[in-house]
């Protein structure tokens, strides 16, 4: 089973098309984005695009809520 992360945008300055903040976004794995303090996250327009870090914060969420989620979305 795939793992997959969220973070919680905490600030969107320079990417309001792209982000709403205190919105829910899911992280896709990018270990090169990392070292570079950035994350891929699918954004507004439903694609993968690298942001800085800074712009999230991490959140857990257990496994059933990110079920949901995914449900939410089809």
């Amino acid at each position: 089973m795939k793992k997959h992360e969220f973070v919680i945008c905490i600030n969107n300055r320079g990417y309001e098309v792209s982000l709403e903040t205190r919105k829910l976004y899911e992280v896709l794995a990018d270990a090169d984005a990392q070292q570079h303090q950035q994350l891929r996250v699918i954004d507004e327009s439903g694609e993968d695009y690298l942001y800085p870090a800074a712009l999230f914060d991490p959140i857990s969420l257990p496994a059933h809520v990110i079920e949901h989620v995914f449900h939410a979305q089809a």
